[in-house]
């Protein structure tokens, strides 16, 4: 029988079967057992093939479909292992904010990148502006143009007000989207705004360091009433880019890749590298310069100021 994995919690996990019907798994020894890089085997998203016990009506996972995609971060106890976020995914939302927390370029660049190297469209959400002046209101949308003219979807709205909920609700509709970035920028505030019966927990901003404590602790894939799924993930800390090269990075940014081949070299890196077409592109404002020097960092292996973005 076939199911779709809607929760897990690490040890147990709540299958959605092709009915619709809810039932609790635990996972097959044997697929516990395989040689997987990844610190969680079955992920939300996940399509599955279980079996029934008889003794006390729980399912036992006893295999995985190939997944369609996967997005993917450092595991945050293994540094050599990696943990999957979700599978099968049509699209991401980031959802980005201003203040209370700030969420820099860095990380946002972090995450569409790797959104890029794994087919997945994203939309850029910038939440709580409610809470901005006219001043930070036009540093928002300085901030969205860096990412409406490379052709990503950004929109502005208020999930604590209702503003323009219904905008999200057309990018989701009949979709399965991941909902993702830092802790206390909104998620769970915004899927109880699309659907309020959820009633998720949310919480409060820390006055002395703007901010937010996780308040979900499980990645969880929820079922909206107008068509499609939403996949609320815990607060993303840490988003170091796995299964890359350095040198294929540059792929990942659309407006890098746009000119890359009018570099002088093949294998330029757009870093010292004479006759550089990125560089030069750079200069003339034809790439914005912030992304430039995210890309250098991502490139490099930098260590981000991660408390910056927490």
């Amino acid at each position: 029988m076939r199911a779709l994995v809607t929760k897990s919690t690490g040890s147990w996990y709540l299958l959605r079967t092709e009915a619709g019907e809810y039932i609790e798994a635990r996972l097959a020894g044997k697929i516990r057992l395989e040689g997987r890089k990844s610190t969680n085997p079955v992920v939300v998203g996940d399509w599955v093939k279980y079996k029934m016990e008889s003794e006390d009506g729980n399912a036992v996972i006893q295999t995985i479909e190939k997944r369609k995609n996967y997005i993917i971060r450092r595991s945050l106890n293994l540094s050599k292992q990696t943990h999957i976020l979700a599978a099968n995914i049509d699209q991401a939302v980031l959802v980005a904010t201003l203040v209370m927390p700030r969420t820099s370029t860095g990380f946002i660049d972090r995450f569409v990148v790797t959104c890029e190297a794994y087919n997945i469209p994203v939309t850029i959400l910038f939440n709580k502006k409610d809470l901005l002046n006219d001043e930070l209101m036009e540093i928002q949308q300085t901030m969205m143009d860096i990412y409406t003219n490379i052709d990503y979807n950004c929109i502005s709205v208020s999930a604590l007000s209702n503003e323009d909920i219904d905008v999200v609700k057309t990018i989701l509709k009949d979709k399965t989207t991941l909902v993702a970035g830092h802790s206390g920028v909104g998620k769970s505030t915004l899927i109880n705004a699309l659907q309020p019966q959820y009633n998720l927990k949310t919480g409060i901003i820390s006055a002395a360091h703007s901010k937010g404590k996780h308040t979900t602790t499980f990645t969880e894939l929820l079922e909206l009433d107008f068509g499609g799924f939403v996949i609320d993930s815990p607060g993303i800390k840490e988003l170091g880019l796995v299964e890359m090269k350095r040198e294929e990075v540059g792929h990942y940014f659309p407006e890098i890749r746009e000119h890359m081949n009018d570099c002088k070299f093949n294998n330029c890196i757009h870093e010292n590298e004479p006759q550089c077409a990125i560089k030069a592109a750079v200069e003339s404002g034809a790439i914005n310069e912030e992304r430039y020097i995210n890309y250098l960092k991502m490139m490099n292996g930098d260590e981000m100021d991660w408390n910056e973005w927490d």
